[in-house]
């Protein structure tokens, strides 16, 4: 929940900052317009508001990229607490992550296919809540390498191939029988797979 206020709050920090800067053409390469003004030797006012338009050019520049950290931020704040000897039943998380990322990909295949439907309640089109959560727990606990040494996202793959390999070739077995309603469904297995290999 702490991750998704502070992305959606700098989410409209963003939106706000690139709609008051968009009319300048290069935020790598800004004129520094005092020294301009200086150097045309123009009157006391017009050196102000070039001082003045200099610094809200800095300001808007620094808020367009300032706060791409917040979750290093994050988890500066809250790792201590995670790895307290009170919370020591979260030090096998890494374990329940490949149930729960397959109940996740299954959730998020439900829930798109559901935008395909009259009835669209309970349909979405993107989540990466999920995945964000993970990486950040992940990270609150020290867990990355425990995780890799799990090697899941090669077994997961290699168990769908061998999926996708065993349907190709009982449909080219029973290519030579006629049964229709079987080729139709081992055709919409290997979408299935396909889809949830992706």
């Amino acid at each position: 929940n702490a991750m998704g206020y502070v992305r959606m709050i700098r989410s409209g920090g963003l939106h706000c900052s690139s709609n008051a800067i968009r009319f300048v053409p290069d935020l790598e390469d800004i004129v520094n317009f005092e020294e301009l003004v200086k150097e045309e030797g123009l009157a006391e006012e017009t050196l102000k508001a070039a001082r003045h338009l200099d610094s809200v050019l800095s300001d808007h520049t620094r808020n367009s990229a300032e706060g791409t950290e917040y979750f290093k931020m994050l988890v500066d704040v809250f790792a201590p607490e995670f790895r307290r000897p009170k919370n020591i039943h979260l030090r096998n998380f890494h374990i329940i992550v490949p149930p729960l990322t397959l109940n996740f990909v299954e959730h998020s295949i439900s829930c798109k296919e559901k935008l395909n439907k009259k009835n669209k309640i309970g349909a979405a089109f993107t989540d990466d809540g999920f995945a964000m959560g993970v990486a950040y727990i992940l990270k609150l606990l020290d867990q990355y390498q425990e995780f890799d040494s799990l090697h899941w996202f090669q077994s997961v793959r290699e168990k769908y191939l061998k999926e996708i390999r065993a349907v190709a070739k009982q449909q080219n077995v029973q290519s030579t029988s006629q049964d229709e309603k079987l080729l139709q469904t081992m055709n919409l297995t290997q979408k299935r797979l396909d889809v949830y290999l992706q």
